[in-house]
């Protein structure tokens, strides 16, 4: 792993994604189709590694298949083939610890499921009662089994991709536990572990307010717990705060904050503007990019070097340009 920069949270190693392969466009639906997504292949493509997974080909049914559905059987939900009345709950569950085994092997730092499959669906998939007739929602088998192995792992629909507050957020958090992880695979010090949290402050403050305060707590006593212990914990409640989603009230509360630093070396009708882009944001008016740009551009030119340290400033690639929408 090859480090970019002196914080050793910096790396060019690849950010691999596990996700369900028809969304690459892959022909392995029951149907012998794909979903391909064109935001996920081209846009976001360029700066992840793709793991693609469909878990029904990979135990060994055919494309085209017939289908499958979630059923009740007695108390429980169950992966039932109904042509053949065959169930392939426990075959699935096994197929999939297996193959989460290799995910967390490969070091996936998200993952984005098919909506509505009795595998890989994330929420909300129909259950349905042996006789045929709808009885309720649950999880796919598969993504439920990676739910529970993965907690802290960013998981997505493909379909909750298309609004933008909760598609900004999952790839926040994408790239968040990729520079987590990759501090975890140095040789990391208490001291990196302050400047990571410190670096993320705005970041955690923007999402979960109670979160960035437990953190604090979390690494001020870092010295009363074993580094495995001190690793699980943050890691625990700094992707769990993450999973928040930042509102404009939390974002102007952080971009007031920024502006502070400002307070002597701005001339008042700059700091006017800025404020008026922030309030502007705040009404819906402009989007969340425009005061943030401003910030950044102030925080530059005025060597600001706390605020240019900030992974607010810029917590994924500037040309996915997901905060032009939120």
């Amino acid at each position: 792993m090859k480090h970019t920069g002196s914080r050793p949270w910096e790396t060019d190693a690849p950010i691999r994604v596990g996700i369900s392969a028809c969304l690459l466009g892959q022909l392995v639906r029951y149907d012998g189709t794909h979903k391909h997504d064109p935001f996920l292949t081209q846009t976001l493509g360029r700066y992840v590694e793709w793991v693609p997974v469909c878990p029904e080909v990979e135990i060994g049914l055919g494309v085209p298949r017939p289908t499958l559905r979630l059923e009740w059987r007695g108390k429980e939900v169950a992966l039932i083939m109904p042509s053949e009345d065959r169930d392939l709950t426990n075959v699935m569950r096994r197929f999939a610890a297996r193959r989460i085994k290799d995910l967390i092997d490969a070091d996936i730092c998200g993952y984005v499921l098919k909506k509505n499959s009795p595998s890989c669906g994330m929420e909300r998939v129909k259950v349905y009662k042996p006789e045929g007739q709808p009885a309720g929602t649950s999880r796919g088998i598969f993504a439920d089994v990676l739910l529970e192995k993965m907690p802290y792992l960013p998981v997505e629909e493909e379909g909750r991709l298309h609004d933008p507050r909760l598609r900004e957020n999952w790839i926040t958090r994408i790239f968040a536990f990729h520079r987590l992880k990759t501090l975890w695979a140095s040789r990391w010090t208490l001291q990196d572990l302050v400047d990571f949290h410190t670096a993320h402050k705005y970041l955690l403050l923007a999402h979960s307010p109670q979160h960035y305060k437990s953190l604090g707590q979390l690494v001020a006593r870092a010295k009363e717990f074993s580094r495995t212990e001190l690793r699980f914990q943050y890691e625990a409640e700094f992707m769990t705060a993450l999973k928040r989603l930042a509102t404009p009230a939390k974002n102007c509360n952080v971009l007031q904050h920024m502006l502070g630093f400002f307070k002597k070396d701005l001339p008042e009708d700059v700091r006017k503007e800025i404020l008026e882009a922030i309030d502007e944001y705040r009404h819906g008016i402009v989007p969340l990019i425009v005061p943030i740009t401003l910030i950044a551009h102030y925080a530059r030119r005025l060597q600001i070097e706390y605020l240019l340290n900030q992974v607010y400033l810029s917590p994924h690639p500037k040309e996915l340009a997901l905060r032009n929408h939120v």
